[in-house]
C-alpha cells in the first residue's frame, strides 16, 4: 500500500516536510554547544533596556507635569492661585501649579480621596479646607515635598507674609490616577523594550542560518527531497521555537533573580489588562512579531551567498528595526490620534503598538482584532517570502544546481523504493 504521507510524485506533502524540517532545525539547534552560548547573549541588550527605561522615565518626568488641584470656596481659592502667581518669580519655578477642582459653598464637605481615584485632569494632589488650615490630600511620598511650598502660599494668601506660616495637615492616600497612569506608561515602555531586543536578538539568526546552509550545499540537497515552500516554513517556526524555548530560560532566570533580590529591584505598575494577561499577549505579540521579520529575513536571506552579504544586508535590517521601534514608542505617547492607529495598522509595528496599549487601556477588543489583522499579515508575508525564496535558492545554483537537483531528486527516489 502506498504511504498516504507521498504524494503521487513520491514526495512528501508540504505541511509534513515542513514538520520534518522543523523538527531537523529545532533539534539541531538546541542540543548544540553553541546553544548555551546563545543563552549568554542577552546580558548586553538588557543593560540596553535599563538605559532605555532610565531615558524614558526622564522624558516622562520633563514632559508632563503634576498640578495641585484647590477645592475651596471661590474667595479662598482666588487667593491661593494669586499667591501662588505672586511668589513664582521668586521661587525659580519650584512652586507646583495650580488648578480649580471645585469651588465649595461655605461649610460645604468635598471627598478629595475620591476626586483622585476618578482622576479629573492631571491631579496629583488636591488642597482643600482653607488658606489658615489646609489640608493637602495625595500620596503620602509626593505630599511630603510640598508641605513648605504650600505652607508659604497659604501665608501669602492670608497676608501673613513671612510672620506666620500655617499649619500643613497632610491626609496621605494610597495612590492617586496620574501615579497609576505614569506607572503603567514605564510598564508600557518596558513591555516595548523587552519586545523589541527579544525580536532583534532571535530573528536574525534566521539569516546566519540560512546563509550557512547555502554555503554548504545543504539546500541543494533539502531542494532535491522536499518542496521549497515546506524548507521556508520549517526553518521559520523551528526559529520561533527555539526562540520560545530561549525566552522560557531567561525568564527563569529573571524569576530567580527576583526572588533573591527582593525589594532591591524595581517593581513596576500592575498594567491595565491583569499581569497574566498582559504576559500571554506580549507572547503572542512577540510569535506574530518574529514570523512578519522572519519571513523577511529568509526572503533577504535567499538573496544572499555569502556572510559577507549577510552583514551588508544587516545594517538596513537593524536600521528598519529600530525606526520601527521609535515609531511605536511615539505612538504610545499620542494616544486615540491617528499617530497611534497608524502604529497598530502597519504589520512590523503593530505588535509593539498594541502590546503598550495592553498596559494603559483594559479594552480588549483591540487586541483580538489587532491579533487577526497580524495573523493575516503572517500569512501574506510567508507566502510572498517563500516565493521569493523558492524563486533565488533555486536559480543561486544555475543550470548545474538545478541538473543536480533533479538527479539528487531521483537518487532519492530510488534510495527510498
Amino acid at each position: 500500500m502506498a504511504d498516504a504521507r507521498k504524494d503521487v510524485g513520491g514526495r512528501l506533502s508540504t505541511l509534513r516536510a515542513a514538520m520534518v524540517i522543523m523538527r531537523r532545525d529545532f533539534t539541531a539547534i538546541l542540543f548544540s554547544r553553541s546553544f548555551l552560548f546563545f543563552l549568554l547573549g542577552p546580558l548586553f541588550p538588557v543593560l540596553v533596556g535599563v538605559m532605555a527605561g532610565s531615558i524614558g522615565s526622564h522624558i516622562n518626568q520633563g514632559g508632563e507635569r503634576a498640578v495641585l488641584g484647590i477645592a475651596m470656596t471661590a474667595r479662598d481659592a482666588h487667593a491661593m492661585i494669586a499667591a501662588a502667581r505672586v511668589l513664582a518669580p521668586h521661587t525659580n519655578g519650584d512652586l507646583p501649579d495650580f488648578v480649580v477642582v471645585k469651588q465649595l459653598r461655605p461649610g460645604e464637605r468635598f471627598d478629595a480621596p475620591g476626586a483622585l481615584k476618578e482622576g479629573a485632569g492631571n491631579l496629583a494632589a488636591i488642597v482643600s479646607g482653607t488658606p489658615a488650615n489646609p489640608v493637602l490630600t495625595g500620596p503620602a511620598a509626593t505630599i511630603s515635598g510640598w508641605a513648605g511650598e504650600l505652607s508659604l502660599i497659604a501665608a501669602q494668601a492670608i497676608g501673613h507674609g513671612a510672620t506666620s506660616f500655617p499649619p500643613i495637615k497632610l491626609a496621605a492616600t494610597v495612590t492617586s490616577h496620574t501615579d497609576i497612569h505614569h506607572g503603567q506608561i514605564l510598564t508600557a515602555q518596558a513591555g516595548q523594550t523587552l519586545l523589541f531586543l527579544l525580536t532583534m536578538l532571535l530573528a536574525g539568526m534566521v539569516l546566519s542560518n540560512l546563509v550557512e546552509e547555502k554555503s554548504n550545499k545543504i539546500i541543494e540537497v533539502l531542494a532535491a527531497a522536499i518542496p521549497m515552500d515546506a524548507v521556508f516554513l520549517g526553518k521559520l517556526f523551528a526559529m520561533l521555537g527555539m526562540s520560545l524555548v530561549g525566552i522560557c530560560v531567561w525568564a527563569a532566570a529573571g524569576e530567580a533573580l527576583i526572588l533573591t533580590m527582593g525589594d532591591a529591584l524595581p517593581s513596576l505598575q500592575e498594567p491595565a489588562v491583569g499581569w497574566p494577561l498582559f504576559i500571554g499577549l506580549g507572547v503572542l505579540y512577540f510569535a506574530m512579531g518574529y514570523l512578519l521579520l522572519g519571513s523577511l529575513f529568509l526572503a533577504i536571506g535567499s538573496l544572499a551567498a555569502t556572510v559577507r552579504e549577510v552583514q551588508t544586508l544587516s545594517m538596513p535590517v537593524t536600521m528598519m528595526q529600530l525606526l520601527i521601534f521609535f515609531f511605536a514608542s511615539y505612538a504610545m505617547a499620542k494616544p486615540g490620534s491617528a499617530v497611534e492607529l497608524l502604529a497598530a495598522i502597519i504589520p512590523l509595528s503593530s505588535p509593539f503598538a498594541m502590546l503598550a496599549r495592553a498596559a494603559v487601556s483594559p479594552a480588549l477588543w483591540p487586541h483580538v482584532l489587532a491579533l487577526c489583522w497580524q495573523m493575516a499579515c503572517v500569512a501574506l508575508f510567508v507566502r510572498v517570502g517563500a516565493a521569493v525564496f523558492r524563486t533565488r535558492v533555486m536559480q543561486s545554483g544555475g543550470a548545474a544546481g538545478r541538473s543536480a537537483r533533479r538527479g539528487g531528486f531521483g537518487r532519492h527516489k530510488r534510495l527510498r523504493a
